[in-house]
């Protein structure tokens, strides 16, 4: 985006915080007794992201291997949260769609802590990696052939804490309603913004 775009973004993202519906945004999270709620927790559900200003994530598009096809954040109360990242080989964006795709899914898995109203933590536990699609052929998620990739993440109490209130990792909810998702993380900083999907199953 320009800066002139950028500038534009958070001027509106500031103008959306200042009205914020839901000032409760991490209800339900950490609460075991979730499921009893006449309404389901306010963040729950899988959002597609759609603008951000994290380094972190916009380095992923500056690779010469590859680009992002998708990103989703998958918020699964009481204490679940998966970041997915689809990539594509860089060469398959300048292609027509659908010409023998190949697909590969980053899943970072982290286990969530309800720090105040709008503020939820993070604990990261797991990363994997599996390609869903290969030169046009669907992988299964159930496929013994290509075995899964991944590494889990120390335990925070290895590293002295207990909990997510001893993890550095946390994100604030500046603006949340039924389709949109505003949250700002606090390293390596950047904000996220999100819309609802239905879910995450790219070939639909």
């Amino acid at each position: 985006a320009t800066p002139a775009a950028r500038s534009k973004v958070d001027d509106i993202i500031q103008q959306l915080s200042a009205i914020n519906p839901t000032t409760n945004a991490s209800l339900g999270i950490g609460d075991s007794t979730f499921n009893s709620f006449e309404e389901r927790p306010p963040i729950q559900g899988c959002w597609r992201m759609v603008w951000t200003t994290a380094l972190d994530v916009l380095s992923l598009a500056a690779s010469p291997i590859s680009t992002v096809s998708a990103i989703y954040q998958d918020i699964q109360p009481p204490n679940r949260a998966i970041n997915i990242i689809d990539l594509i080989p860089r060469p398959q964006a300048a292609l027509p769609p659908g010409f023998l795709p190949t697909l590969v899914r980053a899943k970072v898995i982290t286990s969530t802590q309800r720090r105040n109203d709008n503020r939820i933590g993070l604990i990261f536990e797991r990363a994997e990696i599996r390609p869903l699609q290969i030169l046009g052929v669907e992988i299964p998620l159930d496929a013994k052939f290509i075995p899964d990739v991944g590494i889990d993440f120390p335990n925070v109490s290895m590293l002295g804490g207990s909990n997510s209130e001893d993890s550095p990792g946390y994100f604030d909810v500046l603006y949340l309603d039924e389709d949109m998702l505003v949250i700002a993380q606090n390293e390596p900083g950047g904000v996220f913004v999100s819309v609802k999907a239905d879910n995450t199953d790219p070939f639909l």
